[in-house]
């Protein structure tokens, strides 16, 4: 009974909410994706990070069966998924760009888990733009070593054409939002080269080490928020953020949207699907500027606002696919079922099901605003 009263809820809320949009496409969503955490366990928001805090979704590792949730969600039509890692893990504790054989080891066969389902795998560094409580190239590691971690990890994955590169995860209280995305020119060797600080390093180190056509993604400060993406100047900084070659090609904007009162996503209940304050004026932003966005991490607890306004949104940034690729749920992979924003499946035999903001808003199966399913 109460199954078939959410259905018709669902129902009712995906076709009220097409008055909601303002269509500037009637092209699906590129992409759909869920967060399989774990190997950013023991991170905090200062970029402490203990290796030994992890809690990796490897069922060899650690009993939590992260590619056979990734197989389930990817047959629902889910098409790419984020892969938090902390940078202490991929060095075993070591500030440096150098990879920890053993670490990186482990930590790839989750990323080859994802690539053997067919879909998308972002990496992304899980660290707030800190490393131990320091900002990177504002007191805290070089630019330099920054950039030759990005170099390492994708010389790793650089003929992989699935594989995403997120920058960095969720940037905040950046002294200078400048420098995060800012470039200055040198003279090395007699010729003149590029030498950028912060997200710009890591697009240059990305771009040399092999990976020329691959996604990468640049987060904003403020905790990478969709709201304030414009407002806080990380527009504006990002904008400038190029490619080797000059161009933008595949530089996709990195933002967060949560729905809870305050907008942190740490609560239960939505109180806002965030059109009017978030995806409008960013979706003008974008479209005024040539420039693309990513919904890498959104979500809600499991809870009838959050289905309401979640489903309002998806739809909306539907009906902007144009500049906005999609999003990706936080979260599933290491987190317990309890977790008040969990979107992890339960396995119950022979088959996985879905909790129920996934199964009633987030699910591309559900919503059919993606390509996967429309």
């Amino acid at each position: 009974m109460a199954i078939k009263f959410l259905h018709s809820f669902v129902a009712a809320v995906l076709s009220t909410t097409t008055v909601l949009v303002n269509a500037q496409t009637s092209a699906p969503l590129q992409f759909a994706g869920v967060n399989i955490a774990g190997f950013d366990f023991g991170c905090g928001t200062d970029g402490t990070c203990s290796a030994s805090g992890a809690v990796p979704p490897i069922f060899q590792l650690s009993g939590i069966d992260g590619a056979g949730q990734m197989q389930h969600f990817f047959d629902d039509g889910y098409n790419v998924f984020r892969l938090p890692v902390g940078w202490q893990y991929l060095t075993n504790d070591q500030m440096t760009g150098v990879l920890d054989e053993t670490q990186f080891a482990n930590y790839n066969t989750l990323v080859s888990d994802c690539l053997s389902t067919g879909a998308y795998c972002l990496i992304d560094i899980h660290n707030y733009a800190r490393y131990n409580g320091q900002v990177i190239g504002q007191g805290g590691p070089s630019n330099e070593v920054f950039a030759e971690l990005w170099s390492n990890i994708a010389s790793y994955w650089k003929n992989e054409t699935k594989v995403i590169f997120g920058v960095m995860n969720e940037p905040h209280d950046i002294p200078n939002i400048s420098a995060w995305a800012e470039y200055v020119l040198l003279v090395r060797r007699f010729k003149m080269i590029l030498r950028f600080l912060g997200n710009q390093s890591a697009v240059t180190a990305i771009r040399e080490a092999g990976a020329s056509t691959q996604m990468i993604l640049l987060p904003g400060t403020d905790y990478a928020s969709a709201k304030t993406f414009v407002s806080s100047g990380s527009a504006d900084a990002l904008g400038e953020v190029k490619n080797p070659d000059g161009t933008f090609t595949n530089l996709i904007m990195d933002v967060h949207k949560y729905l809870d009162y305050d907008g942190s996503g740490t609560n239960a209940e939505c109180v806002t699907n965030g059109i009017d304050d978030t995806w409008t004026p960013l979706a003008t932003w974008l479209r005024a500027n040539g420039r693309k966005a990513l919904n890498s991490e959104t979500g809600g607890g499991n809870v009838e606002s959050c289905i309401n306004y979640l489903s309002q949104a998806i739809n909306y940034q539907a009906s902007q696919s144009d500049v906005i690729l999609g999003y990706i749920g936080w979260a599933a992979g290491s987190f317990a079922t309890s977790y008040v924003l969990s979107q992890v499946p339960s396995y119950s035999g022979t088959s996985w099901n879905d909790t129920l903001l996934v199964s009633m808003a987030m699910s591309p199966k559900t919503n059919k605003f993606v390509v996967t399913v429309a």
